[in-house]
Order: structure tokens, then C-alpha cells, then sequence
């Protein structure tokens, strides 16, 4: 058989290949933890703080956009805040679905410099639940959050993202396989 030896070297190659696209996503984390580039906020409800410096101040930013021609509109009521690490902060944002169907949307968040991601903590944020709107609706939603404490001092402003995903078909085929499996 003389294409054992390259049948031997393809079979190989394969399963290098599949190995890497295996290790990938735990290397791409620890890449972005090493690096600080990582961006992932909590998703999980801080617990309120309990100190407040004052002699410094930090200005958080607001950004959002819908992904995939998600029909949704979101945006905060205010571009920026400055705010003392520590304090509570409210901030008001409007999103409105501007289908004439009922949708379901999900905002994911991202903090950018991505370091600053772990010093900002969300009490109350619209990213923590998917979001059902009828058609047309407008809703309000307020994130409440702070900037921890421990923030290193070279950082000065931060960026809080939105990307706002239109997940009502996947929602409605995961209730769709419930029904199937209770039924």
C-alpha cells in the first residue's frame, strides 16, 4: 500500500487539527486573562458597597448597538457619568422593539478597557434576564452599578457596551422542546 504513510500523516494532521479547535476557547481565556483584554463583566448581582472614595473620580461611558439586524433600538439616557469608585450610580435606559411582533432580546455587556471589566459591579442591569416585548413596545430599564474601590489609578474612564442580540427564535424553539418533553 504505498498511501498508507500519507493516509498515516492526514489522520494525523485531522486530529491536530481537531484538537486545536478543542483547546481554542480555554486558550482564548487565558490569553484574555493574562493580557487584561478580556472585557466579560459579571453577570451575576453585586452585593452593595460598602465604601466610597471621594477624592477620585472616574467617568463610565454608555454605548449600544443591536447585532444581526436585531430589531431593537436601545440607548441610555445619559452618554456618561463621572462617578466616585465605590458610589451608586443609576442610569436610565429606553429600548423599544421596532417590529410589529412580539421579540425577545438579550443585551450582553463589555467593559472596555477590558482590565476594568472585573472593577465594574452591576446591582440592578436589563443584561441579567432576557428581555420579552410586544410589538412596537417601549420599556425603560435602570442599571444600577458602581466601580469598585480597587480600580488601579492609570484608569480614568471606562466604557460600558451593549450588544443587543433578537433571540425570539431560539426562545421559542427552547419552549417549543419543553412543551415536547413535559407532553
Amino acid at each position: 500500500m504505498p498511501h498508507s504513510s500519507l493516509l498515516k500523516k492526514l489522520t494525523l494532521v485531522v486530529i491536530g487539527m481537531f484538537a486545536f479547535a478543542f483547546a481554542l476557547v480555554p486558550l482564548y481565556d487565558v490569553f484574555c486573562d493574562v493580557t487584561g483584554l478580556n472585557g466579560k463583566p459579571s453577570l451575576e448581582v453585586a452585593t452593595e458597597s460598602n465604601k466610597v472614595l471621594t477624592s477620585r473620580t472616574v467617568d463610565v461611558s454608555f454605548t449600544t448597538h443591536s447585532q444581526s439586524n436585531a430589531p431593537f433600538e436601545v440607548n441610555s439616557r445619559q452618554y456618561s457619568v463621572n462617578v466616585s469608585p465605590g458610589e451608586m450610580v443609576e442610569v436610565k435606559f429606553s429600548a423599544k422593539n421596532l417590529s410589529s411582533e412580539a421579540r425577545v432580546m438579550q443585551a450582553v455587556p463589555s467593559v472596555s478597557p477590558g482590565k476594568a471589566a472585573k472593577y465594574l459591579h452591576k446591582m440592578a442591569c436589563f443584561c441579567f434576564d432576557q428581555q420579552p416585548f410586544s410589538a412596537n413596545q417601549e420599556v425603560e430599564f435602570t442599571l444600577v452599578f458602581y466601580v469598585d474601590t480597587e480600580l488601579p489609578e492609570e484608569i480614568e474612564e471606562l466604557t460600558l457596551s451593549y450588544t443587543v442580540f433578537d433571540i425570539s427564535e431560539a426562545t421559542a424553539s427552547n419552549t417549543v422542546a419543553a412543551k415536547q418533553q413535559a407532553g
